[in-house]
Order: structure tokens, then sequence, then C-alpha cells
């Protein structure tokens, strides 16, 4: 990939349009939207001015938000290319591209459409965000169950150029409501005079437009399908949504959990191409709220002045023993959030879950309070019990808060995934602190 960005700049430094344009004419859609990416500014857009029409609405599909924009902008100037490349996209991928634009800005490329495209641009963008309606297109074929095999494969031929997969062809009645789902495998293998009543056997699987995109991730995973239809609440067949798709959602609602798991504001895409004050703003507001809550553990620490005054060598092992807290915590909260997100696992699991690790962190709690106490009858024999029951009531509390802490967002209606790492980590530093010093005061009758 280096070395043919390397002779793109150069045919662009030497202006050579004419080779430039047969290079680019080599290289498959995707390979250019990354190439794209990797250039300046100016010289993505001169690359993306030579595609031509169907090279160009793929290659578009592929860019980044960020490219789209640069793109847009500078094709405004050419009104009929730029009315060409919005009518061109698919519906699905123009409405993801148009949702992430300030709303005067979509008002008037929407108006650059045709109006069969301006009424299907404005209906998918009247569905609610991370809706279903948002990333369903109506491109799709389907038919009459009285319809003959040989009838539906001369309508595939006909009208299967505009739908954005025939793989799956739909059955619905005079008034569009869904009836089956068939597999073009399934008519192919048909006699010709056989009807397509004759092949439905009534069971598929459908979703509301109005559902969250995240249900579509979950069916696909269970049942292996290649598209989903997509119904109003009377059972109509407005559109359907298709695995590239759901595997665009899958990724981005990933990338969300995994920021958040990060604690980050905000998901940072690409952090190379980020403004400085960009990622500082989506990172500043969970690091403060951090700070304010580790001062309680000062605040422990400091409760216990007698205590660590009389045996100094209690500060040793505060470090380990608290990180060791944290990170059970952090263990079973990424399990717990991991397992909510999947549908694995619901809120009313969460006392089986509990009493599960209660065990399973009791086991390591002995484990690593063994370890402890090896090095404890080295550097200070005379706390050695102190720390072994510490770490064993330490990694128990912090595995539960991390346990807990995702079930309970989830009760709130809340993103367990907002229960990131340094999150449970600071309020299993400051329980970690108080049983520590507890048990050292209590065992030294202080």
């Amino acid at each position: 990939m280096t070395e043919t960005i390397n002779r793109i700049q150069d045919l662009i430094t030497e202006r050579q349009w004419y080779s430039l344009r047969n290079e680019l004419s080599e290289i498959e859609p995707f390979e250019i939207s990354e190439i794209i990416e990797e250039l300046d500014e100016d010289d993505g857009i001169i690359v993306f001015r030579l595609l031509s029409r169907d090279v160009a609405k793929e290659t578009f599909q592929h860019l980044p938000i960020e490219n789209q924009e640069s793109v847009i902008e500078a094709l405004a100037k050419n009104v009929s290319r730029l009315s060409n490349l919005l009518n061109d996209l698919e519906p699905d991928d123009r409405t993801a591209f148009l949702e992430e634009l300030p709303g005067q800005v979509t008002q008037k490329l929407i108006q650059l459409l045709s109006p069969e495209e301006r009424s299907v641009a404005k209906q998918l963008l009247g569905y609610p965000e991370d809706s279903m309606g948002r990333i369903m297109t109506p491109e799709f074929i389907a038919v009459r169950p009285d319809f003959t095999v040989a009838e539906t494969l001369d309508y595939i031929r006909e009208h299967g150029t505009h739908s954005e997969t025939f793989n799956i062809i739909y059955v619905v009645d005079s008034k569009w409501k869904l009836l089956d789902d068939i597999k073009i495998r399934e008519i192919l293998l048909s006699e010709p005079e056989r009807t397509i009543s004759d092949i439905m056997d009534g069971k598929f699987v459908s979703v509301s437009a109005f559902e969250d995109q995240e249900e579509a991730v979950q069916i696909f995973q269970d049942y292996d399908y290649i598209a989903i239809p997509v119904t109003d609440s009377d059972g109509l067949l407005l559109g359907i949504v298709t695995f590239d798709d759901v595997m665009d959602v899958a990724e981005e609602e990933t990338t969300e959990d995994f920021h958040k798991f990060g604690s980050f504001q905000e998901a940072i895409l690409n952090p190379l191409k980020a403004k400085i004050t960009y990622m500082y703003s989506k990172r500043i507001m969970w690091l403060s709220i951090l700070v304010f809550v580790n001062v309680f553990s000062g605040a422990a620490i400091a409760g216990f002045e007698d205590v660590i005054r009389s045996t100094v060598s209690l500060m040793f092992f505060l470090p380990l023993i608290i990180a060791s807290g944290g990170n059970a915590g952090a263990q079973s909260a990424t399990l717990m959030i991991r397992s909510l997100a999947t549908g694995d696992v619901e809120a009313a699991d969460w006392l089986v879950l509990a009493v599960k690790e209660l065990a399973v962190s009791l086991m390591l709690g002995i484990t690593t309070g063994i370890a402890v106490s090896l090095v404890s009858s080295f550097r200070a024999p005379e706390i050695m019990p102190v720390a072994a029951l510490a770490m064993v009531s330490t990694v128990m509390t912090g595995s539960l808060i991390g346990l807990t802490l995702p079930f309970l967002l989830t009760k709130f209606k809340l993103d367990p995934a907002t229960a990131s790492a340094p999150l449970v980590t600071s309020i299993a530093d400051i329980t970690g602190v108080v049983i520590y010093f507890s048990i050292a005061s209590v065992y030294l009758g202080i």
C-alpha cells in the first residue's frame, strides 16, 4: 500500500492526470478509500475527482465521515456532480452520512436529490436515531404468493439491479404485509410452474423499524441471516437490513463500549486525525471525576494515621493489596459488561452470579493471600496475618463491586459500559484501604 501511495503522490506532483486515472482504474474502491485517507486533503480530493461515477459512489461509501465531508465540500461548486453522487449512494449509506451533518447542511444536500430519492431520504431520517429505520434500505425484491417460479425469476431479472441483495426474496400480500422470506436457492431449484405459495413455510424473523440497531446484531448472530426484513407496527414490509450494515453497527457499538470502559466521554475513532482539543475534551470529564473519587482514598488513609504510625511496614503492602482488589473488580466488570451486552445474562441473574462470584473470588483471594503471606514472611512477619486476611477480603470485595456496578447501571437504564475499569478500580481502592487498615487496627489492638 505504501508503494502505491508514493506512486500516486508522484503522479499528482508531476500532474500526470491520464496516468493517474489509469492507475486508479486498477485499484478496488475500498483500497482507493484507504489511499485517500492517507493522502493530505487536497491530494485526496484530486484522486476522488478522477474516479468514474460508479467507482466514486463505492469509494465514498467506504470513507470515514471526515473525508466524506471534505469531498462534499470540494464538490459543492459542481452541483451536477454532487447531485449525481448523492443520488447514486445506497439509501442506507446516504442516511448514515447525512445524519452526521448539521441540520442546515443536511437540508441543503437533500434538495439536490431527485424527488424519489428525496422522499426516501426524508423517510429514513425520520426514524429515531440508532433505530433500525435509520440503517434499513428500501431496495429489495418482493413478490406475491401467487407468482410462479418462472414469473418470479423474470421479475428478479427486471428489478434485481436496484436491489441491495437478491439472495433472499420476500413474499408480501396486496397490502405489502410480510408473509415469508425465501432463499433464492429454493426458487432456482423449484419447477418453473410451481407457485411461490407452494415453496413458502411461513417461518421468518423480522424487526420493527423503531427497534434499536443492536437488536439486528443479536438476530444475525442467532440466525446466521444475510438480511433481515424491517416492518412497521402492522407488519408491512418497509425495507431490509443487510449483513454489512449490521457489521458496521457491531463495530461502532464495540468501539463505543471499549472507549467507555476506558473512561472516555465519547469514542475517538482515529487519534492520528483527531485534534488535541477534541481528545482533551473527551477525556477530561471522567478523569476529573475520578480525581475527586480518589480523594476518598486519601481521606481513608488519613483516618488511620495512628495505625500507620505504630506499624510503618503496613504501607509496604498497601499498593499491592488495593491494586489486587481493583484488578479483580476490573476483571469481574469486564465479564459482566460483555455478558449483559450480548444478552447472555440479565438483571434477574444477579443473585446467581453473585453467589458464583463469591466462590470464585474466595479462591482467588486465598491464592493471592498465600502469595502475599510468603512475601510478608520475609519483609514484615509481624503483620503477615493482616496482609493475608486483607488480601482475601479486598479481592472478594473488589470482585463483587465489579459484578454489581454494571447490574445497577442496567437497572437504572444506563449503559453498563460506564462501569469502566478506572471507576471500578477507584471504588475498590477506597474499600481496600478501609478493609486493610480496619483489619490492622483490630489485630494490633489500636
